[in-house]
């Protein structure tokens, strides 16, 4: 059983061995997570085809050995302008990181990376939906500075990887951050 210092160590030693980078076409089968997030095939391809196009960055989270254990996405510009307009608001989303990972400071490093780029795109505010039943990750983001703008019903379908129509019913908060100026 390790004692504080040593799961601190450990901890410390984890995430300077993660390295934060642009998702790769290559990564596309890794998101699913061995077959978890299968269902999500088409909407990741859907994602890549537009951070190839310049309207979004899709970052993932990779260790030496075990690869990619987090990931989130950053749309620029939606047809909800009060998410992501393309001038000054981005969207993200997608944000998760392995169960095994969780806890260890991950989710807070690949937030200063992820809010860093933003700022250094021009973006002053950052959106995301945060379903209500997720505590944890709400906490994160707030923690992190986000505050809780609105309710979003959290209605939405998309074709899984087979070509099914899936329906998604997951009420959520809408959060939002004012990033800093300058960087």
């Amino acid at each position: 059983m390790m004692d504080a210092l040593q799961t601190s160590t450990t901890q410390k030693d984890l995430l300077s061995s993660v390295r934060i980078r642009h998702l790769t076409l290559q990564d596309l089968p890794a998101l699913e997570w061995d077959g978890e997030y299968s269902h999500f095939r088409r909407l990741y391809e859907d994602a890549y085809r537009r951070y190839r196009q310049g309207l979004a960055v899709l970052w993932v989270a990779e260790l030496p050995g075990p690869g990619i254990v987090g990931q989130v996405f950053i749309q620029f510009t939606c047809d909800r302008p009060e998410l992501a307009n393309g001038r000054d608001r981005a969207y993200l989303y997608s944000f998760r990181v392995r169960a095994e990972y969780r806890g260890m400071g991950l989710g807070t490093r690949i937030l200063d990376v992820v809010e860093s780029d933003l700022q250094q795109r021009g973006f002053r505010f950052v959106s995301l939906n945060v379903a209500k039943d997720n505590w944890h990750a709400r906490k994160l983001y707030e923690r992190r500075g986000y505050r809780i703008v609105a309710h979003e019903p959290g209605i939405w379908s998309y074709l899984d990887e087979n070509e099914q129509l899936r329906e998604v019913n997951e009420p959520a908060w809408r959060m939002e951050k004012r990033l800093q100026p300058g960087v």
